[in-house]
Order: structure tokens, then C-alpha cells, then sequence
């Protein structure tokens, strides 16, 4: 064994004792890759037992909510489109954990774990997919439009968000709220021309706007390099977190929580001092890959953020087997619930159709 690889061990070793006399571990983190930066998240963070059962809880709902998506959407009940966000749970949790109440979000059109991270129960999120009065956007909205408090959607169309988040990074600069705004798209938006024009803008006005490119290796259900001339498309990256010209980037492994939250903290510390925005790429499994009978169950539980993040808890002595099957049953009946409430309640009225179109409604009245 080499001196290097003894000492890692050492360290693992140290960090695996130290956990079992207190409330809190220290968690390693995976391995990042810099553009243009002199500094870089830490390569290890401090987890306590309080975070650990949370950021398990939310990740365990975001499954099981995409799962009863995805049956309801089998079953012609969820019209239009329906994207699931399953097996990219680490990266809307590893997000949030690292928000602060000023910051705020955007993201494309796969946001059923974003709503409820933002602030949405259960019943909106699943209320708005079925077309019911109790969704969050009244049933108007669908799948992909549904908003909250520093929550502004919710986008159909793709990439379309990216200059709607620099315009709220803007706001939130002028205002001075000290906030900055995530702005996610996909690996499908990346190469779009007004990504460019914004990352230019955001740069030129100094702009505390952190892009987030959820790179899943899908262009909505194509791989990317079938959508995609770069010629590097055939690794596991195509290096979207070097593409901002003179906006620093990193990037991040997201099937682990933990990484992805340390990285967003990061990038909010680098906004926050003044140097601008940053963009972080975030590889993550695709929902496909759940799913896809060629690959192997043991393949995909490798890269399960839920599999991984359990592991490395575990390990740490944070969380036990009872936690875990607590935590599935409660978090399985609390969607349960919301969706028999959901699936139990009424489409809205036709006084709908005139209201949230205009800040003073012109016309009150459905002429039938």
C-alpha cells in the first residue's frame, strides 16, 4: 500500500472513531473539478445527526412523489407532459440545504422535487399534476408551472428560464437583499445562444447568480450526443461548467448530497464577496437509467444518491436501519394521503378561466 493511500485510510478511519462520541460527522466529499478558480469547496464538511435525518426525509419524498407521478402519468391521469426528477434528488437537496431565506430558485420543467424543497405541500404539487382546485397553481398550471415564495418555477420552455433567473439576480441586487438566485437548466439548454448572452450580461453587471446545469446525459429523452457538435460529448461530461468564458465554474459529482451542498455554499460565498456569478455543472444519473431493463439493478443502485447518501450515514454512525425504514414508512404515507386527497378533489370552476391573468381582472364573468 502507498504512503498516500495509508494516510487516506488513516483519515477515514480517525473520521469513522471521532463519529460515535458526538451528534454530528465529518463527511468526505468527492472530487471537484475547477475552471478558472483559485479556490475550492472543502474536501470534507461537518453533517449532524439533525441534517442527516432531514436531507434523507427529503429525498425519500421526492422518490416517492416521482413514483406516484410516474404511475398516475402511466394511467393517462397527469395530462400533457410529466418529467420526474428521480435520481437527481441530491442535487435539489444538496441546493437547498445550502439556501439561505434571501436566496431564490428557477428551474426548467422537471420541478416536482424543487416545489416541495420550496415550500409546497404535497397536496399542491400533486393537486397541480391531476388538474385539481387544491394544486399550488389552482390546477392551471400542470407539471411544469408551480411556484412560491422566492420560487419563480416552474419554465416550459427550455431554457428559457436561464435570462428570467439573471433578471431575479438583478432585482435582488438593486434592491440590495444580499441574495442570489440559482438558475437551473439541463444539459439540453446548455448550447442554447441565450444562455451565452446572459452568462455575458450576468458577468458584465456583476450579476449574484449561481447557473446550475443538471447535466442527467439527456437532452429531454435523447442522449447529448445526439444533440451536441462539441466532439467531447462521448465522456461523461461535456465540461458545460468551462463554458462561461470569463464566469468561473466547478464541478460536481450529484449523486452525493453532501458534495452538492458544500459546492452551493461555495458558490454563494462567491457571490456574496462580490466576485460575480458562477456556474456549477452537476452530473447526475438520469431518471431513465432507473428504469432502462439493460441496466443492471446493482449498476443503478451505485449511483443512487438515496443508496450512497444512506451508506455514507451509516457508516458514520448518524443514522440506524430502524431510522431508515421509519423514515420510508411515514414519508410513503404521507404522499399516500396527499394523493387521496388530490385524486378526491375538484377540477376548478370556470371562474378560473378570468382569474391571475391580469393584476385587476377585465372580465369576471365566463360567457357560455
Amino acid at each position: 500500500m502507498s504512503s498516500q493511500n495509508f494516510l487516506k485510510n488513516m483519515r477515514s478511519i480517525n473520521l469513522w472513531l471521532k463519529s460515535f462520541f458526538s451528534d454530528n460527522a465529518t463527511i468526505l466529499t468527492r472530487e471537484f473539478k475547477l475552471h478558472k478558480l483559485e479556490e475550492r469547496p472543502p474536501h470534507e464538511a461537518t453533517v449532524t445527526k439533525n441534517e442527516a435525518i432531514l436531507y434523507y426525509k427529503q429525498m425519500m419524498v421526492i422518490r416517492s412523489l416521482e413514483a406516484a407521478a410516474g404511475n398516475l402519468y402511466e394511467k393517462k391521469m397527469i395530462r400533457g407532459f410529466c418529467h420526474l426528477q428521480t435520481g437527481q434528488e441530491a442535487c435539489a437537496v444538496g441546493i437547498k440545504a445550502a439556501m439561505r431565506p434571501t436566496d431564490s430558485l428557477i428551474s426548467g420543467y422537471r420541478i416536482h422535487g424543487w416545489s416541495y424543497l420550496m415550500g409546497l405541500t404535497l397536496l399542491e404539487v400533486i393537486g397541480e399534476l391531476l388538474g385539481k382546485q387544491s394544486g399550488g397553481s389552482n390546477g392551471k398550471g400542470g407539471s411544469m408551472h408551480l411556484y412560491g415564495k422566492n420560487f419563480y418555477g416552474g419554465n416550459g420552455i427550455v431554457g428559457a428560464q436561464v435570462p428570467l433567473g439573471a433578471g431575479v439576480a438583478l432585482a435582488s441586487k438593486y434592491q440590495k437583499t444580499g441574495g442570489v438566485c440559482f438558475t437551473i437548466y439541463g444539459d439540453g439548454a446548455a448550447m442554447q445562444g441565450q444562455i451565452f448572452e446572459t452568462f455575458n450580461m450576468a458577468k458584465l453587471w456583476n450579476l449574484p447568480c449561481v447557473f446550475v446545469c443538471e447535466n442527467n446525459g439527456q437532452a429531454l429523452s435523447l442522449a447529448n450526443s445526439t444533440v451536441e457538435a462539441s466532439g467531447i460529448s462521448k465522456v461523461e461530461t461535456t465540461e458545460f461548467y468551462t463554458l462561461g468564458n470569463n464566469i468561473p465554474g466547478v464541478l460536481v459529482d450529484g449523486t452525493d448530497v453532501i458534495t452538492v451542498r458544500e459546492a452551493a455554499k461555495f458558490a454563494i460565498n462567491h457571490n456574496v464577496s462580490g466576485k460575480g456569478p458562477i456556474i456549477l455543472e452537476i452530473v447526475t444519473p438520469s431518471a431513465d437509467s432507473f428504469n432502462d431493463s439493460s441496466d443492471s439493478e446493482q449498476k443503478s443502485k451505485r449511483k443512487d444518491p438515496i443508496v450512497l447518501f444512506r451508506k455514507n450515514v451509516q457508516k458514520a454512525g448518524l443514522m440506524t436501519e430502524e431510522d431508515f425504514k421509519l423514515i420510508e414508512e411515514n414519508m410513503k404515507k404521507e404522499v399516500e394521503e396527499s394523493l387521496r386527497r388530490a385524486l378526491e378533489d375538484v377540477e376548478p370552476g370556470l371562474q378560473e378561466l378570468t382569474t391571475e391573468v391580469y393584476s385587476h381582472c377585465l372580465e369576471t364573468e365566463v360567457k357560455k
